[in-house]
């Protein structure tokens, strides 16, 4: 257990809330709890590189994490001297370096998930899926402009549905691809017939998955073996009208092997939600790519799941404020 830093004894806590960049921590969960005890700052952009976080951060005794959108590396940890408590948001967060925390005696605490938000990364894919298969985004665009029909989209009825990935978002996948009457095949490295058939999907080799989907979803989490797990070979073994989406982790895709297959024209379409680097940059060659709906790493930002992680959050701190066992990230 880590050796906790108490909370400093003349002063109140300053709690620095980083990558809010809806500007709702404050509104979503009730801080009142935390007043006349703490000096609250949000962050509501990402800082421009690691020297500016330093700098920012120098002086919080709290830093409350969003996902992984700031890194919180051992050089950041160990370069801000009142740092005494960091809050995580959701169940794991690879770029906080946990180990470096403990070391100093700083406890890492985390939140719950967020109940019906657990559905939002799902939703969010099918919505991609459809607004590719209709073609929304230029038909949205039209009907602003004063047209009207542009262009035919395709039914999913009678398609195949691809997913890379049948875990827990994966496995959300395949009912609703069944539902609008798609046939459901899945690859991973380690997913067996038998695990296939529980989830509704048809186990196939990852080649055979790339050549026969309609529409690829990616559903697998990064790590060193799986980035860039779609590459130029897996898109030149798309069928020419194939879409893929991805709401996993953009390093999952090789993106210049993407931006290639949209320009060329090899695969009908993109559904992104998550990127190598974000926020993606306002001059990335992504916004200009054709067939393509691109989205801001919406994935988890629904008021069910936000609401959790800062109430949770809240309750955290409060609890360490108070002396109590708040939520601790365990050991592994």
């Amino acid at each position: 257990m880590p050796d906790y830093r108490t909370p400093p004894e003349n002063r109140p806590v300053r709690i620095a809330i980083l990558d809010d960049y809806l500007n709702c921590a404050l509104t979503v969960a009730d801080w009142s709890g935390l007043q006349g005890k703490a000096e609250i700052t949000v962050f509501d952009k990402p800082f421009a590189d690691a020297k500016a976080a330093v700098a920012a951060l120098q002086p919080f005794d709290v830093i409350s994490t969003m996902r992984e959108r700031t890194p919180i590396p051992r050089a950041l940890i160990e370069a801000l001297p009142e740092l005494r408590l960091i809050t995580m948001t959701g169940a794991r967060n690879p770029t906080l370096d946990i180990a470096a925390a403990r070391e100093r005696g700083i406890p890492v605490v985390t939140t719950g998930g967020g109940g019906n938000g657990a559905y939002a990364t799902v939703e969010l894919a099918w919505g991609l899926i459809l607004a590719l298969a209709r073609r929304l985004p230029e038909h949205v665009q039209a009907m602003h402009d004063g047209a009207w029909q542009r262009h035919l989209g395709i039914a999913l009825n009678g398609r195949t549905l691809g997913l890379i990935g049948l875990g827990r978002l994966g496995a959300r996948m395949a009912p609703v691809g069944r539902a609008m009457g798609m046939d459901v095949i899945a690859w991973s490295p380690n997913l067996t017939d038998e695990r296939a058939e529980v989830a509704g999907a048809r186990r196939v080799d990852k080649q055979v998955l790339m050549e026969t989907a309609d529409v690829i979803s990616i559903h697998m989490v990064l790590s060193d073996s799986t980035k860039g797990l779609v590459g130029a070979g897996e898109f030149s073994r798309m069928k020419p009208g194939a879409f893929l989406v991805n709401t996993s982790r953009g390093p999952l895709v090789d993106e210049a092997a993407l931006l290639a297959a949209l320009h060329e024209g090899r695969i009908g379409g993109a559904g992104i939600d998550v990127y190598d680097h974000e926020p993606l940059a306002s001059d990335h060659p992504l916004r200009k790519a054709p067939r393509t709906v691109l989205t801001p790493h919406l994935g988890y930002t629904v008021e069910e799941t936000i609401g959790r992680f800062y109430v949770d959050t809240v309750e955290n701190i409060q609890a360490w404020l108070d002396g109590r066992t708040p939520r601790l990230v365990e050991p592994g």
